[in-house]
């Protein structure tokens, strides 16, 4: 069987710059979507949290939106969002039992590709009717995404970017969202052509994607991670690359900036040092680590 992320590994450089972005709340403003009509619904349906169903979709959209949790994978988003009811008080006084998801906190803490193969894998290996479950639920998420995310256009300057970059670096999509997704959305914008790769969690985590694009190619100043949330920053400090964030609410101002200096400043090898600190500092201020009914205690 082929290694999922072999278009990583057989990458053809045409430049010494590449350039990492991320998709979704990054290039395409489907987030909001994504998580409020498909991923909450189907969580509240499929883990059976009707009885909670009001702190379940504050904790998913928290998780999922509005902290610095925004953008991680699926399987990790779901067991905090567990995590945030377990310990909430309307919760506790309710007497509401949690479903069991022991396994699956086991199987995303072990495995490195956290996607449907994997998962797949996974349940014809144990059987076990916890990750059944979890495949249930990560399915029906696929197939609401599939219905209703259609048509949503990338933020402005994105597709002026891309033109951009293709004269100057190469350029590749790393992403959590699954392949089949990042495929249909890219190429339904017509903007796929602009990259090399397309890197979904079946290729593994943003770092080790960005990993197997990078060694061997590209000095580590010459890598830039293009993301909204803090998980994309901590992909590239893990590789030791530079990391342009796309604040979230301001993606049509922080894309603008892309285009007009941003990018400039990275092919001309004076993006590192007090500029990328600037804007990092100011993007570590839009996501909270503590949900508001945290604060408001």
């Amino acid at each position: 069987m082929q290694n999922p992320a072999q278009p990583l590994i057989d990458l053809k450089k045409a430049h010494d710059f590449l350039i990492c972005i991320d998709s979704d709340g990054c290039a395409f403003d489907t987030m909001e979507i994504k998580h409020k009509e498909c991923f909450c619904p189907n969580t509240i349906n499929e883990w059976g949290l009707q009885a909670v169903s009001k702190y379940a979709r504050e904790a998913a959209e928290f998780v999922n939106l509005y902290s610095k949790y925004r953008g991680i994978n699926r399987f990790p988003a779901l067991l905090k969002v567990f995590e945030l009811l377990k310990e909430r008080r309307e919760v506790i006084e309710r007497g509401f039992k949690l479903p069991d998801y022991a396994a699956v906190e086991q199987w995303t803490n072990t495995e490195k590709k956290l996607g449907n193969p994997a998962l797949i894998r996974a349940v014809e290996e144990t059987r076990d009717p916890v990750l059944e479950r979890a495949l249930r639920w990560s399915n029906a998420v696929n197939e609401t995404v599939e219905r209703f995310v259609h048509g949503v256009p990338p933020f402005p300057y994105v597709r002026e970017s891309l033109a951009k970059i293709q004269n100057v670096a190469d350029a590749i999509v790393v992403s959590a969202t699954p392949g089949e997704a990042l495929n249909r959305e890219w190429a339904e914008h017509d903007i796929d052509k602009y990259v090399k790769a397309i890197a979904g969690q079946e290729m593994g985590n943003k770092a080790h994607c960005i990993e197997l694009a990078k060694t061997g190619r590209y000095d580590n100043n010459h890598v830039l991670m293009v993301g909204d949330a803090p998980g994309d920053m901590k992909a590239a400090k893990q590789n030791g690359v530079l990391f342009y964030p796309i604040n979230p609410g301001d993606e049509d101002k922080s894309w603008k900036r892309f285009f007009d200096e941003a990018l400039d400043k990275f092919i001309n090898l004076t993006y590192e040092g007090e500029y990328e600190r600037k804007l990092i500092e100011e993007f570590d201020a839009y996501l909270p680590e503590l949900p508001p009914w945290k604060l408001n205690k």
